[in-house]
């Protein structure tokens, strides 16, 4: 697929089959991923593939985590808390790497392992996959954070839900970049 092409038709696909995505695909993703640009080479990010049963334990600590904050919640909150991770048969959450040279800030951490998520996007719908980027509380929950080995300071800013995309393909109409653009010379 043409990168311009996928580019402008890339989008969020939020209900997908529960087909496994083959590990060869999954592969080409993260190399996809790999590949984004890093300022040092330093390959700020950490990919989490979650398939099977992974995503269940996944759920199991969002919903301990939840139970903690909000003990009064009825039953079903956690359950429904407990069976995100099921929305898709791929996950893969992405943390960045604290800088670890002083010449390294933060921020281009963050920006190189928001690249790579871009990249797996754009890889999984030229290979035929839907895809959508979630974060919300939970990339910044101390107990989902421990689960990754992540610590409590490091970033989670993804979680790539991937599967094979039910029903047809509809292409949402994006608004036009001219309210976003200074042209200056």
């Amino acid at each position: 697929m043409d990168a311009l092409l996928a580019i402008q038709t890339r989008h969020s696909v939020k209900k997908v089959k529960t087909d496994r995505v083959p590990r060869e695909t999954i592969e080409k993703l993260l190399a996809a991923g790999n590949d984004a640009p890093n300022h040092h080479k330093v390959r700020p990010w950490r990919f989490f593939v979650m398939t099977g049963e992974a995503r269940a334990r996944l759920g199991d600590v969002m919903a301990a985590s939840q139970r903690e904050r909000l003990p009064d919640l009825p039953p079903a909150g956690f359950d429904k808390t407990r069976a995100l991770p099921q929305r898709a048969p791929l996950i893969i959450a992405v943390g960045v790497d604290r800088p670890s040279d002083e010449r390294i800030s933060e921020i281009e951490n963050v920006c190189a392992a928001a690249a790579a998520c871009q990249n797996i996007l754009l890889a999984a719908h030229a290979l035929g996959l839907g895809a959508t980027w979630r974060t919300g509380e939970w990339a910044d929950d101390k107990m989902v954070k421990e689960f990754f080995g992540l610590a409590p300071d490091q970033h989670l800013i993804s979680f790539l839900y991937i599967g094979y995309a039910e029903g047809g393909t509809m292409f949402p109409q994006r608004p036009a970049v001219d309210d976003r653009v200074t042209w200056m010379e």
